[in-house]
């Protein structure tokens, strides 16, 4: 079994939100949650094809950053783990799943599929297949947001970019070189570990020589906070400090969220080096469930109220699939578009 770390807790620290902000927080995560158990359904039934790796259990992260920041104004960089990130920034879950099944009506046209989604709409700037490659991309969005506001004087350009990777790619050289580079320059940017214990099939224990990645952010003189990933709470509580800090021009923030992805990495993986003593651990730490007792101890919703919730976000995830379903084939003639930049 991986050795468990302890999780911080921030209790004493939680922001408070009203009613309808743990709504849409709630509806989030359930759209997460509902739209890969579709994804699941769907690659096994043989109408999704390739890697199909899903987020099952990580939902507080994707929900707690995302929903800190503001929606089609700041950025989202995310890996080959992309589905919740971009429900989370607002691209429709029709468009996603249309994508997914390589339909023309798809975010990226049928031409991306599970590992690159992408929607300028949406500020998304792609999923990235390779580890480490949407570090440097978020790193020039950031970049230019500052530039923007500094140097030609934009006041309009306070965005703030949000960069996901795993645990696996901290050990990988575009991380460091962006984290000193955003340091040397102060850019508005959120550096979001999702530490899911596991680098496809490496422990992360067995990989690295330093396993607290927060701890990483002062050799470049930035702040690092480690925070309970399946508490949407503690999350979202930090993720609007960094945020706020980003946007106020003091630069960046290395966020290491301790996760765990409830699935295999991907729906080809058998998933047997985790024990199940292990993955029993992590289960019983359900993020939606976490959040779901915590908005009734708070009298914040009622057990109805979430299962209306529920009930509508299943509506939605079975109408993506029959919108995708129905969606044209990408034209063949179409080929050669979207290679290059048009006028």
């Amino acid at each position: 079994m991986v050795q468990e770390r302890t999780v911080p807790s921030l209790l004493s620290a939680i922001v408070p939100i009203t009613k309808a902000e743990g709504m849409v927080l709630y509806e989030d995560m359930i759209l997460g949650r509902f739209f890969e158990d579709k994804c699941a359904e769907m690659y096994y039934r043989g109408k999704m094809f390739g890697f199909v790796h899903l987020y099952n259990g990580q939902e507080a992260i994707s929900s707690g950053v995302i929903k800190a920041m503001r929606p089609g104004e700041d950025y989202v960089c995310s890996t080959y783990r992309d589905h919740v990130h971009a429900l989370s920034a607002g691209v429709p879950a029709r468009n996603v799943m249309a994508e997914l099944f390589g339909k023309a009506t798809g975010c990226s046209k049928g031409r991306g599929g599970s590992m690159h989604l992408f929607s300028a709409e949406h500020r998304l700037l792609g999923g990235f297949a390779f580890i480490g490659e949407g570090i440097p991309v978020a790193t020039g969005a950031a970049f230019q947001s500052k530039y923007r506001r500094e140097v030609l004087g934009d006041e309009t350009a306070d965005q703030v970019t949000a960069a996901f990777f795993g645990d696996g790619t901290t050990n990988n050289g575009q991380f460091f070189e962006c984290l000193n580079m955003a340091a040397l320059w102060k850019l508005p940017i959120l550096f979001v570990v999702e530490n899911n214990k596991w680098a496809i099939g490496m422990a992360h224990e067995r990989s690295t020589s330093q396993p607290e990645i927060y701890k990483k952010a002062s050799v470049f003189g930035l702040p690092g906070v480690e925070v309970d990933g399946m508490d949407i709470m503690a999350v979202h509580t930090v993720a609007q400090e960094a945020v706020a800090r980003a946007r106020a021009g003091e630069g960046p923030t290395l966020i290491e969220c301790l996760t765990y992805r409830f699935r295999g990495h991907s729906l080809a993986d058998p998933d047997e080096l985790r024990s199940k003593a292990e993955k029993d651990l992590w289960f019983a730490r359900d993020p939606i469930k976490k959040f779901s007792a915590y908005l009734i101890e708070q009298n914040l919703a009622t057990q109805e109220e979430l299962k209306a919730i529920e009930q509508k976000i299943q509506a939605e995830v079975d109408e993506a699939v029959e919108f995708a379903l129905e969606s044209p084939e990408p034209d063949p003639a179409d080929l050669y578009q979207y290679i290059f930049a048009e006028d």
